[in-house]
């Protein structure tokens, strides 16, 4: 009798730990992971994510979350945890894509193909570090592309480290250097402080700013005296000084500001940087000259690419778009049409006559500007470290697309002229291609 007592206690005692055991393994289940079938049912029902050509960018297939076009946009696009979107589009839309809403970009693929390779061999071929590209579609705002370098495969986020994974075009921020002449150019001519043909002195440096000044230098060799346009077409700082010389600096200040600079460009949900404008009690006299060269201020690439589109678009800044359907951004009057009119033909005239091997392609009309800015490490200029900057558009007479590119950190011809401005001409090159347009005899600008 007593063995059979002790038998049916051996049983209870072993059932009693198996069902405490279940209960341990579906707890753990519930606390460090969600089951399997709940995880299948969120992923079968999320909406997909495409390209403006109806490509397929993010879908759900077999309870997995694949991206099929692999590290195009991949940055951008971003990737899914185990429910939830983590970063990117995965993230900004995650309540409209778990209602099941497919999320339709702006994105052009063959555009943002052409943007990821032209970026990939500058920076490499260069040793950069990293870089980014924008282009927007000029009279509507459209981001047909945002490519960073190095790239990322969103189907196996795991292995790139959070560098890598980082959507560079809308939140690195720097220096744009000289790109900021062709707008500060721009307004002054709006403002009726100069003309294409008004001639300064330009001397190789000069001191400016008064007591607290400093000694500006020219880096491009250059004649003793220089017209607006041959200002932007060799890059002269000395030759911006005096083209900002009675420009308020309040006012100054303003175009920037209704540039875009130094304010959240207006994407709904995507997490953006704002870059910097100093604040109006700064503006010395030496802060209105280093701010017309881009010194001292700091933009995003997707923040560059819409100023000059405002100079693509007759003088009005659109707010880009990235999301098919959205209402449409904002839309200012900057600078009047004539005036960007005018810009326009200068800036062509720096490809055409300044860097046409560079930036330029026989029988089309490209414009654009140079930037090559030191990089400020621990609160001082380096003198190894740069960021190469191109910004521009075409067909220059009537822009249909404005582009901008940056590199950070290449070590060899670092020069904007030498890295960024190469890379635009390539991705014009196929942009031109897919439009099959036919080269032209151009006119003079």
């Amino acid at each position: 009798m007593e063995v059979k007592i002790r038998n049916r206690s051996r049983v209870m005692q072993v059932l009693a730990l198996a069902m405490f055991l279940s209960l341990v393994w579906a707890y753990a289940q519930l606390e460090w992971g969600v089951p399997h079938t709940v995880k299948r049912n969120v992923l079968q029902s999320r909406g997909s994510i495409l390209a403006s050509d109806g490509s397929v960018l993010a879908r759900s297939v077999g309870g997995q979350r694949v991206y099929p076009q692999g590290v195009l946009a991949g940055q951008v696009v971003g990737m899914m945890g185990e429910t939830d979107g983590l970063e990117g589009l995965e993230a900004a839309y995650n309540r409209s894509l778990q209602a099941g809403e497919n999320l339709k970009l702006t994105i052009d693929p063959k555009t943002q193909a052409a943007a990821e390779a032209a970026l990939a061999q500058g920076v490499k071929e260069h040793h950069g570090e990293y870089g980014s590209v924008v282009i927007i579609e000029t009279l509507t705002g459209r981001v047909l592309a945002a490519a960073s370098y190095p790239p990322f495969d969103p189907n196996n986020w795991r292995n790139y480290s959070a560098e890598t994974r980082r959507n560079r075009p809308f939140l690195d921020t720097y220096e744009p250097g000289s790109t900021i002449k062709g707008l500060i150019v721009a307004a002054a001519l709006n403002e009726g402080l100069t003309t294409p043909t008004t001639t300064y002195s330009t001397p190789m440096e000069r001191y400016v700013g008064g007591r607290w000044g400093s000694t500006i230098h020219d880096a491009v060799p250059h004649p003793p005296t220089l017209t607006t346009k041959e200002i932007l077409r060799y890059s002269s700082n000395v030759g911006m000084s005096h083209v900002v010389e009675n420009f308020a600096a309040d006012k100054e200040r303003a175009y920037l500001s209704n540039y875009g600079f130094g304010q959240d460009v207006q994407i709904p949900v995507v997490a953006t940087a704002t870059g910097r404008l100093q604040r109006p009690s700064e503006w010395t006299d030496l802060v209105r000259v280093t701010s017309a060269f881009g010194q001292g201020m700091s933009s995003t690439t997707l923040q560059l690419a819409a100023a000059y589109n405002t100079l693509a678009n007759d003088g009005l800044y659109v707010s880009p778009r990235l999301v098919e359907g959205t209402p449409a951004g904002e839309r200012r009057e900057v600078i009047r049409p004539e005036s960007a009119r005018t810009i326009r033909g200068l800036l062509q005239a720096v490809i055409a006559e300044g860097i046409s091997n560079a930036a330029g392609l026989k029988g089309y009309a490209l414009a654009g500007k140079t930037g090559t800015s030191q990089v400020a490490v621990n609160g001082k200029y380096s003198d190894s470290l740069f960021d190469s900057v191109f910004a521009g558009f075409f067909p220059a007479d009537a822009p249909r697309v404005t582009i901008a590119v940056t590199v950070h950190g290449a070590t060899t011809n670092y020069h904007g002229s030498m890295l960024a401005a190469p890379i635009y001409k390539k991705i014009a090159a196929s942009v031109i291609s897919n439009w099959a347009a036919a080269p032209q005899q151009l006119p003079k600008p």
